[in-house]
């Protein structure tokens, strides 16, 4: 630090380079909502595959049954 109160050098750089990407100044680096709005993003992702695999599983299930020949009870 200098004798004029002011930061210069390193701590200056060091300090600035860390407010940065919540403030969005950085167009290489998210900001907080970015973040935010990102890890909704990947969550609701990771549930639409998960029930995308569901239903591929389901369509298989009901694939087969329709496959099998059908037979009328006796009575």
């Amino acid at each position: 630090m200098s004798g004029t109160g002011f930061c210069s050098g390193p701590e200056a750089r060091g300090w600035g380079g860390q407010a940065e990407p919540g403030q969005g100044t950085r167009p290489d680096l998210l900001t907080t909502d970015e973040r935010t709005e990102l890890r909704q993003l990947r969550k609701e992702n990771a549930e639409l595959r998960r029930a995308n695999e569901i239903l591929k599983s389901a369509s298989v299930c009901f694939a087969k049954e329709l496959d099998q020949p059908r037979t009328r009870p006796t009575r």
